[in-house]
């Protein structure tokens, strides 16, 4: 038992040692971070050197929709790499073909057609491009409180702080506010005068910015990182009839919320809403390798049909990733995956988070749907003043790192973004590992409890 400790403790300190001489890490300070090595994964956990083991209420990025590890996944990506690694874009390939056909089968409306990319901000690239170029218009309408990629135009088209160090990379984007009843831009008081005033602040973007000058809106369906805010109802099919009046193209992007996340195949299914695009990424095969792409309608792909797409990627639809995109469809149907992210969120969730809120005065509001819920705390619930301030780093972010530490000293690895908490656990959790993490949430909201202001 001791040797076996010894070796896990040399590898730990090999690779901590090795990632801080060698990795340059995303979204970071360099000197002010200590990565966590992680030694295992399997379903809804992931392991570190120690032994230590962490439900995972963060599914990594909100991408391991399928759980860790998960056996047939792995075979079909251990098949693939035996009969063919890799072809290039040009060619035909079965895997490809097969996982373009599943994608087509199971997106809305007339979306037929497949461009793969390697991730999600390549497909909001190249669906921007393909609005462009449909169009011709140049500009695009994004959301604040939205997040689209850390690529050039992906970044310009973010609504939050990650995007301000890289606002010139690209031209066109005119950003607009979305429904968010909380914290309404609109001053609406019901999710009815939320849905009517966003949308006709948005004619009135459209009208002074010029509808002929518009080629796209793209909005994430329902948002992910920036708050799980899930639309009222009426807003996307407002969008989708302001689009078709002005011949606009709108674009979904499902990168988060897609592929079971909010309890259906595509969160635009719970409205019945048809986009021209849908940009995917993450939960296609929980990221095991990397793929993304955008679904594209008729109406689209027949500009070109004649007139060359000006764009592609060596990697584009990797006969490995698509192989894994398959299986990873096969096994969502045949383990009933998306049911069961419906019915825990519904049946189990939902009436949990109902008593944190009950139970813990600085949880200001719960929210989503599926296995894709916000907590927002507050320093007092009726001037609704967020535990930390927006964009919240240094001493004024101590709040929330102190209830983060809190989680994660009881075997909980949250994800937490400003003055939320997010429950996004995998969609294959269970109803016990569900109320396991709700109940580790419940004893670190103590922490935020203690700052709390209000009456």
């Amino acid at each position: 038992m001791t040797d076996l400790l010894e070796t896990s403790r040399s590898g730990e300190a090999r690779v901590r040692a090795d990632d801080r001489r060698h990795v340059f890490h995303s979204w970071s300070a360099q000197a002010l971070i200590d990565p966590l090595p992680i030694a295992s994964a399997q379903g809804s956990y992931f392991t570190d050197y120690s032994g230590q083991r962490y439900l995972d209420f963060s599914s990594q990025l909100v991408n391991v929709n399928i759980g860790y590890q998960h056996p047939r996944l792995v075979a079909a990506i251990q098949e693939q790499a035996g009969r063919l690694c890799t072809i290039q874009p040009a060619f035909a390939n079965d895997m490809r073909s097969e996982a373009a056909r599943l994608i087509a089968e199971l997106a809305p409306g007339d979306l037929n057609q497949v461009f793969f990319t390697n991730g999600g901000a390549e497909a909001n690239e190249n669906a921007i491009r393909l609005a462009r170029l449909h169009t011709g218009r140049q500009k695009i309408l994004a959301a604040y409180r939205s997040y689209h990629g850390a690529t050039a135009a992906a970044i310009t088209l973010t609504g939050d702080p990650r995007r301000w160090p890289s606002d010139s990379y690209f031209t066109g984007v005119v950003h607009y506010w979305g429904p968010y009843l909380y914290r309404s831009a609109f001053h609406a008081e019901t999710e009815e005068q939320e849905s009517e005033r966003a949308l006709h602040h948005l004619r009135d973007l459209i009208m002074v910015e010029g509808a002929s000058t518009v080629a796209a809106i793209i909005l994430e369906t329902v948002v992910g990182t920036n708050g799980i805010l899930v639309p009222p109802a009426g807003y996307l099919e407002g969008v989708r009839q302001i689009c078709d009046e002005y011949g606009i193209v709108m674009i979904a992007d499902e990168v988060m919320a897609g592929f079971g996340r909010c309890g259906e195949w595509f969160a635009v299914d719970h409205w019945g809403v048809t986009p021209d695009l849908i940009t995917f990424a993450k939960g296609i095969n929980s990221g095991y390798v990397p793929l993304g792409g955008v679904i594209i309608s008729d109406r689209i792909a027949e500009t070109f049909q004649q007139r060359p797409f000006p764009g592609g990627l060596t990697y584009s639809g990797h006969p490995l990733a698509c192989a894994s995109a398959v299986a990873s469809i096969e096994i969502f149907r045949d383990e009933r995956i998306i049911e069961n992210a419906r019915s825990v969120g519904a049946e189990v969730i939902a009436p949990a988070l109902a008593e944190l809120q009950d139970k813990h005065p600085a949880v200001g509001e719960v929210r989503g749907l599926g296995v894709f819920w916000a907590i927002e705390l507050v320093r007092d619930r009726a001037t609704r003043v967020p535990l930390v301030p927006y964009n919240a780093a240094g001493a004024d972010a101590a709040p929330m790192n102190e209830f983060a530490a809190a989680c994660k000293q009881r075997g909980l690895w949250p994800f937490t973004h400003f003055n939320r908490t997010h429950v996004v656990p995998p969609c294959t959790v269970t109803p016990e590992e569900a109320r396991t993490g709700i109940a580790i949430l419940s004893e670190a909201l103590e922490v935020a409890d203690r700052y709390y202001e209000g009456a």
